[in-house]
């Protein structure tokens, strides 16, 4: 284990988002389906993204990785039947949409995977392909990983539920296009992280793959290929918020660019947090700009759309006096650890003190939060939140496994001590 020490310091500065790690991933998939060379530009570079890379080379597809570019080539598809396996590590992104890949299989795929993953929901969206004609065989436990998926699936109408995640449609919208006939999509339950499936249609449409979605109801011809020969990742809303709360709670003055308002994301919502909560917010084509207000105030936030932000959201009400209550995603149980119980555990040991009351979290925050030991975090976004806290308190703080990070912003300490300097000691 990773233990980082961090101490109050301000953060300010000026600086480009990574890339985003949703976009790398629908990329990857993009560049599969392609079935040509095709060129990923500034892609991010994490454990979840080669996570995704790595399962596309199983699946025939060879990724090859340089700085700043990834280029894919498609590799002589044999007849084997031959059952192959595809290692998740811990990403909930290439389980669910190498699922809907393998389904285009005419050979067996087994999937496994680690930490928390194993036991995340996929149910709904095997469900489907098993309307749309794959096999899907599970393991001895009869729950969770490992599954087998064979296919091919053809089109069709199909149910599927999203209410504990907006990934299983994605999985299917980037897919059913290149079946030969044409499909029907209808969403069922609670409609949750809405955002990222807007993130999917508007990469169908980049790469001209035609849909036409009326609320609940997809429409989706088949018979289509995928027309362009590459993608532009845009910066990463998810990674930038970490340092705009850190403005915010800290004083400082931080811009983000390099998150072009054409693409959706859900974690631009934060923003929206902030201006509520009383911070200096200033909006551009390309990014913002976020400066701690005179006071911060409580706030109320629904991140029903935005469950990633649940730890950082409740970081920031952690540190500002009164009561702030996160509503809506339910999900957030459901992720790489339960986010709410663990930014309840986080909240405290910053000296708050909170509340569940009809699945909502209510927080009650503190004018300065007190140094915290968190050592045994292995969440990613709970370590990045985490240490957004340590910013803002008095004294030093220990949070563990610094390593965390490597799942979706590898460079995010290095980038935390270069806008808040003297803040990261170790």
């Amino acid at each position: 284990m990773s233990v980082v020490r961090l101490s109050g310091a301000v953060a300010a500065g000026r600086l480009r988002a990574p890339p985003s790690k949703s976009y790398t991933h629908r990329a990857l998939v993009s560049g599969h389906l392609a079935g040509r060379r095709y060129d990923i530009r500034r892609p991010l570079d994490s454990d979840d993204t080669r996570a995704t890379a790595q399962a596309l080379d199983r699946l025939g597809t060879t990724v090859h990785r340089g700085s700043g570019l990834w280029s894919l080539r498609p590799r002589h598809r044999s007849e084997s039947s031959a059952p192959i396996t595809v290692d998740c590590g811990e990403s909930g992104t290439t389980l669910r949409f190498v699922a809907a890949l393998a389904a285009l299989e005419s050979r067996p795929v087994t999937f496994q995977g680690s930490g928390r993953l194993p036991t995340r929901p996929m149910e709904a969206l095997l469900r489907a392909l098993r309307t749309l004609g794959a096999t899907v065989r599970r393991g001895d436990t009869g729950v969770g990983l490992p599954f087998t998926v064979e296919g091919p699936i053809r089109s069709g109408s199909v149910a599927l539920d999203v209410s504990e995640s907006s990934q299983f449609a994605s999985a299917l919208l980037l897919v059913l296009p290149t079946l030969s006939g044409d499909s029907r999509l209808t969403l069922t339950g609670r409609l949750v992280s809405l955002p990222y499936i807007e993130a999917t249609l508007a990469v169908l449409a980049h790469h001209r793959i035609r849909v036409e979605r009326r609320g609940k109801v997809v429409r989706i011809p088949g018979g289509q290929r995928y027309a362009r020969a590459g993608f532009s990742v845009p910066g990463d809303a998810s990674s930038a918020a970490y340092f705009w709360v850190a403005a915010a709670l800290t004083g400082g003055r931080v811009r983000v660019e390099g998150i072009p308002a054409v693409w959706p994301q859900a974690d631009t919502q934060m923003l929206d947090v902030l201006e509520r909560a009383g911070a200096r917010v200033r909006r551009t084509s390309t990014g913002a700009e976020v400066a701690g207000g005179e006071t911060l105030k409580p706030f109320r936030a629904d991140l029903t759309d935005a469950p990633d932000l649940y730890p950082l959201a409740g970081v920031l009400a952690a540190a500002i006096p009164g009561r702030s209550e996160l509503r809506g995603a339910p999900h957030v149980a459901l992720k790489e650890s339960d986010r709410r119980a663990e930014t309840a555990g986080l909240v405290a040991a910053m000296g708050g003190k909170t509340r569940i009351a009809g699945g909502h979290l209510e927080i009650r925050g503190v004018a300065r939060p007190r140094p915290f030991r968190k050592r045994t975090l292995s969440d990613h976004r709970l370590v990045m939140s985490a240490a957004v806290g340590a910013l803002a308190a008095r004294g030093t703080s220990a949070i563990g496994d610094g390593r965390a990070v490597a799942k979706s912003f590898p460079e995010f300490w290095t980038v935390l001590a270069q806008i808040a300097p003297g803040g990261v000691e170790a």
